[in-house]
């Protein structure tokens, strides 16, 4: 039948509209600010930097690779990398950004520096409150501003978060059990080369 298709989406949008007075579930108008709606798990705003245990500081997982500030369409990331290392929260040294800027006036939320990041150390907020009265400097967030713990991701994205937890569990597993081999390889090629050692050739 010649719109038919058309007629059934009408229908459809009808049935939305009318539903959208009398349903508890569509009346989604809530008095803000005093009533809030909880984001979605999905929702994305801008990023942040996570980190792991009590100190920011010592516990962010970026190590200025630098990967997302070249990958950022609108370039709005500015990171200055380390010229020392320093124990992350795993006491691995790592270098360590010791400047981390995002104009979050410029960035578009694209999600590419989450996407790119190896180290899972930047992730999306959902935080969008951040009207300031200073146009410049109050949307220009540095790494203290930035930096948000793992609890915190979790509350916002617990799924992608545990994920995430999984995943860097299991790549820790994966170097420690390397490092223990290598370990126990040249305990091996010592005590090897100690007993092929001729009597009397150290004397």
């Amino acid at each position: 039948m010649l719109g038919e298709g058309i007629l059934k989406g009408m229908a459809e949008t009808a049935k939305n509209f009318a539903g959208s007075f009398f349903s508890a579930e569509r009346l989604t108008t809530v008095e803000y600010p005093e009533q809030r709606i909880v984001p979605y798990e999905a929702a994305r705003v801008f990023p942040f930097l996570v980190y792991d245990g009590g100190d920011w500081e010592a516990g962010l997982r970026c190590v200025a690779c630098q990967i997302c500030e070249k990958e950022c369409p609108p370039k709005c990331i500015y990171i200055e990398k380390s010229k020392d290392k320093k124990p992350d929260a795993l006491g691995k040294p790592q270098f360590y950004p010791a400047r981390f800027d995002i104009d979050i006036s410029v960035c578009m939320s694209c999600q590419i520096c989450v996407e790119v990041c190896p180290f899972e150390a930047i992730k999306m907020d959902t935080e969008f409150e951040l009207s300031t009265d200073d146009r410049f400097g109050g949307l220009l967030l540095d790494r203290k501003q930035l930096a948000k713990s793992n609890q915190y991701y979790h509350q916002i994205h617990s799924t992608e978060a545990a994920n995430v937890d999984t995943h860097l569990a299991a790549e820790k597993a994966k170097s420690d059990a390397k490092a223990r081999a290598a370990t126990e390889a040249a305990a091996a090629k010592a005590a090897t080369a100690s007993s092929a050692k001729p009597e009397g050739a150290g004397d």
